[in-house]
């Protein structure tokens, strides 16, 4: 080969090359980003669309349905589901894959703003935002004080903190958690309006007239240019209460003489608790091609900066920081990492006792993983937990490109040849197979690319971190490797035995210029073999016995290779399908993580304030069940969110006041977590009978892979009548608690919300000389307030900021039927009142209204304990089919997790057929035989067999990891199996013997095929361990190459030979070529090549 001549001619270049690809390498690693999952650039974009006060009804009537109509003129729109609850409708817009999402976003604005007329009067513009999985929250910045209020804390955050968040590229943050937006409150007092015949419309219109925002003028004057400003906006709060109301032009009233005016904050929609305490914090977040670690490490760099603008008593704090998770799982990896190469060195050293040699195959190691991180970064990827795993599953495969050259060398340097001839033999011959198994392995993960969605995202960095390495680990030892060979190895001591070698043909051989070279090398690998057989200067080492007992158990297989063949591939594959069906199945290994969310829900339509107590319950519960001492910290969202921050429900969805969520770290607490679960709910079933309990992903990984679905289980029930949703919900319901390890099952909406319906009589109305507007204005006033239907501002001069003016009824003022039916509707008259004109009876309306496009749709959540997804999603399937034949224009579909794990094991499924076709073609072309390579392929089962088991032994399930973990031990097992066929047959080809030349072929590759697949396996022992963060999520994956290439080689070895023994027991040694010119072709005319010579010459 061109490369290794080039290699031993010029050794100094070799070194310079690897040297600039350390030196680069390691600036590579130095910057490139950091993050816990690949980018996922998924085609996902969010509206948030607020209008305080809506109803659920409302919001899907005039703003869910009215997109979803003109929708259709948007491009690449894969489907749309939109969610409505009080005053806000979320929709999520996922596009086909390869949009552009720029261009979609842009067109999504565009579209938007069209259809703003088509909104009621009032409506605010939407929030337009991509969002995917790469954008969740990767920490909380808490604020705490002893003496402010959250509503405070809350203004601070807003206008301060979040300000500052600016100068920290690729960070993103929504509005605060936990407190409402400064306002200008003014509490009216319904029986000092009633007195004075007044309306709360009144109070507003008030409010309007005198407090304006209005241009100011310039007056020239003399030399100078004046401004004009006017107080037409007031200066302060207090000063609200001077306000006149004008009363049918009789009385004369200040608005201090019916209300009550204070600088405080909107009607409170939700609490954040922070270890049990009231508080407001604010979610970090970092943009899609951000690193995680960079972001929240610069953060942390700027938080005193950030906390000198904020008062003394004012503390920040970062918690929840999953940079910490980030990081541990490099330095886990990259531990298991050091630890395998150093293992695989040992293995090295072992079977060849040459302490020189393992030193020249540790070196390729860290070069190849260097490089491999630099090209990483040179096409845009990041270290994150896929790439890692790639990295570290790479060391094992790396060791058999440079093994095998160093174990070959040996061979060479046994039959006594000069060290620089056997060199260049032992590289020479191998060359080409190995050129031939790294297309193989490479093959194996060549369906990443066309991979799409979640699957695609979070193969491709793994296949790009192998494949990397891998090209520059063969490389490597077709240059590098030579290089250091003959500068550190010794040469070996002339055997007696074997043929002798002279000079004058050592140099031939070394020029490549013998005819009979190949011949000659045959000749020379049989004597070596026949030698190892009988003596080595009269002693028998260890692997020499391990060789003769192998061959001798050949020998007595050799006479039974067909039944020995027939059974071993019809019981491998039966046993294969069966342990493929019954093997749990999962999306992405389970992790005991000592962190947990938790949504309790209250009756619906529980008040904050009573949701807030239950909640604190449960943390005493908590902290009685684990210790005060164990708890690291907890954060609690209660309640809804503001209307004015209507993005942060992207980021944590809450459908009203009855919901509460959990987060909490536990520290120095080891429990299996599923067991906690269950102890857990049973406590609080006891004392919180009423609350429903569901379990939610905390992990980002789970997050990314659930795509916002709440559990594991998530069943969708779709069709245009809401009544007959509810009742296949129910039956859902009722079906999958049946089953014992369902937990959590539940409707996912509150579909029963208390409502107070105020049904106006319009006749009685216009006698009573009342309108709609005067009721509907009035009843706004005083149930929620003023700010949904008139739009008032103050501006804070000391700080510059300008704030909402609201009129509001107290809501201890309004605590009864009888105090809505007093709420005064005609201004300047005692009566009517609002139960003049109205009928107030108590009902149930929907607080949820989800929609999959135009078509409704309610949820069945579930979770699962003790068992895979797979089972739960076969049982989950079973449940809807047992429902029978759906009624015309009702959907059941099982969605989130249920769906990827399908998608995901399909992808890797066919992915993996279409690898092993791709490496069967590419076989048939090097062997010009299809018999050949189906021959290499029979070892396939036998990895499929040997994953399949360890991951049963070790209780681990299918899934993503564990599906690489099988990929990559074909890859290696085919890798193998070529070594030692292309042996054997160039063997056949020599002396027409299969059977010999497969037994030959076994005890030449012996050594290499051992040492390669222990080395391997050593290597995997650290991750297959899974010690330390991430470690749970990685070792499926070195299980499955462990038994993989347990099995394989295993068959590799003492069923391979016989399998090639059979098949090729009767087949020609003639060449395939149809070219009459060929030598080796049957066709082969002499005298034509003669006339051919002739002509050329004349």
């Amino acid at each position: 080969m061109n490369l290794i001549r080039f290699a031993l001619r010029k050794p100094i270049s070799i070194l310079v090359m690897v040297a600039g690809l350390f030196f680069f390498g390691i600036g590579a690693i130095k910057d490139i980003k950091v993050d816990i999952l690949p980018k996922m650039n998924l085609p996902v974009i969010y509206i948030a669309h607020p209008f305080g006060g809506y109803t659920p009804d409302q919001m899907e009537a005039y703003f869910a349905k009215t997109y979803v109509n003109i929708l259709p003129f948007a491009n690449g729109v894969k489907s749309v589901e939109t969610k409505n609850i009080q005053g806000l409708m979320i929709m999520k817009l996922t596009y086909y894959e390869n949009t552009n999402m720029a261009q979609a976003a842009a067109e999504l604005s565009s579209l938007s703003n069209r259809i703003q007329a088509a909104f009621p009067p009032g409506t605010q513009p939407p929030f337009i935002i991509r969002f995917d999985a790469s954008s969740l929250p990767i920490g909380q910045l808490v604020l705490s004080s002893k003496i402010r209020s959250n509503n405070e804390l809350q203004d601070l955050a807003n206008v301060y903190v979040r300000a500052s968040f600016t100068s920290i590229p690729g960070l993103l943050s929504p509005a605060p958690f936990g407190g409402s937006p400064r306002t200008i409150e003014v509490n009216v007092d319904p029986d000092l309006l009633r007195s004075h015949n007044m309306t709360p419309d009144q109070v507003v219109e008030a409010i309007r007239i005198n407090n304006q925002t209005a241009p100011s003028g310039n007056v020239r004057m003399g030399d100078v240019n004046y401004i004009t400003p006017t107080n037409n906006t007031i200066k302060e709060v207090k000063d609200f209460e001077q306000i006149p109301l004008f009363k049918g032009g009789v009385q004369n009233l200040k608005l201090g003489d019916v209300a009550t005016v204070k600088d405080g904050a909107d009607i409170t929609a939700g609490y954040a608790l922070v270890n049990g305490k009231r508080s407001v914090y604010i979610s970090i977040a970092k943009a899609g091609d951000a690193s995680t670690w960079d972001v929240v490490q610069k953060l942390k760099a700027e938080l005193p900066k950030i906390q000198s603008t904020l008062p003394e008593d004012v503390k920040l704090s970062y918690e929840f920081d999953q940079s910490v998770y980030v990081i541990n799982s490099v330095k886990s990896l990259i531990t298991e990492g050091i630890i395998g190469a150093v293992l695989t060195g040992l293995m090295v050293l072992l079977f060849l006792g040459d302490r020189r040699a393992a030193l020249i195959v540790i070196l390729t190691i860290p070069i190849s993983i260097i490089s491999g991180v630099l090209f990483l970064k040179l096409f845009g990827q990041t270290i994150n937990l896929m790439s890692l795993s790639g990295l570290a599953l790479a060391i094992g495969i790396l060791v058999d490109e440079s093994t095998v050259t160093i174990e070959n060398i040996h061979q060479h340097l046994d039959m006594g040849k000069p060290k620089a001839l056997a060199i260049w033999d032992a590289c020479q011959e191998i060359a080409l197979p190995k050129l031939l198994i790294l297309l193989c392995i490479l093959a194996v993960f060549a369906p990443a690319f066309t991979m799409v969605g979640i699957p695609g995202a979070l193969f491709l960095p793994l296949a790009l971190a192998i494949g990397f390495s891998m090209v520059i680990s063969f490389l490597l030892s077709q240059t590098f490797v030579p290089v250091m060979a003959n500068w550190l190895m010794k040469a070996h001591p002339k055997h007696e035995h074997g043929p002798a070698i002279t000079d004058d043909e050592a140099e031939f051989n070394a020029c490549g210029l013998t005819p009979e070279s190949e011949k000659d090398l045959i000749t020379q690998k049989k004597g070596y073999v026949e030698k190892t057989d009988t003596d080595n200067n009269g002693k028998i080492g260890a692997f020499e016995r391990f060789r003769i007992r192998f061959m001798r158990t050949l020998d007595r297989l050799f006479p039974y290779k067909k039944i020995t063949a027939l059974v071993y591939l019809i019981g491998i594959t039966v046993l294969a399908v069966v342990f493929i069906s019954f093997i749990g199945k999962d999306v992405f290994p389970k992790v005991n993580s000592s962190q947990f969310q938790l949504r309790m829900r209250a009756p619906d339509g529980t008040r904050l304030e009573r949701t807030e107590e239950k909640a604190i319950i449960v943390l005493k519960e908590l902290q009685k069940m684990v210790g005060k001492e164990h708890i690291g910290i907890s954060s609690v969202y209660v309640g809804q969110h503001p209307s004015l921050f209507s993005i942060n429900p992207i980021y944590l969805f809450m459908a009203g006041s009855h919901e509460a969520v959990f987060q909490v770290s536990l520290k120095e607490y080891h429990t299996d977590m599923d067991d906690f679960k269950d102890d857990f709910r049973a406590r609080i079933k006891k004392v919180l009978p009423d609350v429903k309990l569901s379990f939610e992903p905390i992990e980002l990984t789970d997050k990314v892979l659930s795509q916002g679905s709440p559990t594991p289980i998530e069943v969708r029930i779709a069709g245009k009548d809401k009544k007959r949703n509810e009742l296949y919900a129910n039956q859902i319901v009722e079906k999958l608690k049946k089953f014992s390890y369902f937990r959590d099952v539940q409707i996912g909406q509150p579909i029963h919300y208390p409502a107070m319906n105020i049904d106006i009589d319009r006749t009685r109305a216009a006698e009573l000389g009342v309108d709609m507007n005067d009721i509907s204005r009035s009843l706004v006033a005083s149930t929620s307030s003023s700010r949904y239907t008139e739009k008032n501002t103050w501006v804070d001069e000391r700080a510059g900021l300008s704030y909402n003016v609201q009129v509001q009824v107290p809501l201890n003022k309004m605590k009864s039927k009888t105090d809505i039916g007093e709420i005064p509707v005609l201004k300047n008259s005692l009566r009517p009142v609002l139960s003049d004109v109205a009928k107030i009876t108590p009902g149930f309306v929907s607080g949820e209204n989800d929609n999959l496009g135009a078509m409704p749709y309610i949820t069945v959540t579930a979770n699962i304990s003790q068992t895979d997804l797979g089972t739960a999603v076969k049982d989950v399937d079973a449940t809807i089919n047992a429902l029978g034949e759906l009624p015309r224009g009702l959907f059941i579909t099982p969605i989130g997790l249920s769906k990827v794990l399908s998608e995901t094991l399909s992808s890797l499924q066919v992915g993996l057929l279409v690898a092993i076709f791709v490496i069967f073609l590419m076989l048939s072309a090097n062997f010009q035989s299809f018999k050949v390579s189906l021959v290499i392929l029979t070892t396939v089962p036998a990895v499929v067999l040997g994953a399949l088991l360890m991951l049963t032994l070790t209780g681990s399930t299918l899934n993503l990891q564990s599906y690489m973990g099988i990929i990559m031990s074909v890859g290696v097992s085919i890798a193998n199996a070529v070594l030692l066929v292309t042996n054997a047959e160039q063997l056949r080809k020599r002396n027409g013997n299969a059977l010999e030349s497969a037994r030959e072929a076994a005890a030449l590759r012996l050594r290499p095929i051992i040492m390669t697949s222990v080395a391997m396996i050593a290597g995997m022992l650290p991750m297959a361990i899974g010690h330390g963060e991430g470690g749970d999520q990685v070792s499926p994956l070195g299980r499955a190459v462990i038994g993989g290439l347990l099995f394989s080689t295993f068959a590799v070895l003492l069923i391979l030979p016989l399998i090639f023994a059979w098949a090729q027991e009767h087949t020609t040694t003639q060449s395939v070529s149809l070219d009459p010119e060929d030598e080796e072709s049957i066709h082969y005319i002499s005298s034509l090549k003669s006339e051919n010579e002739i002509t050329t010459k004349n």
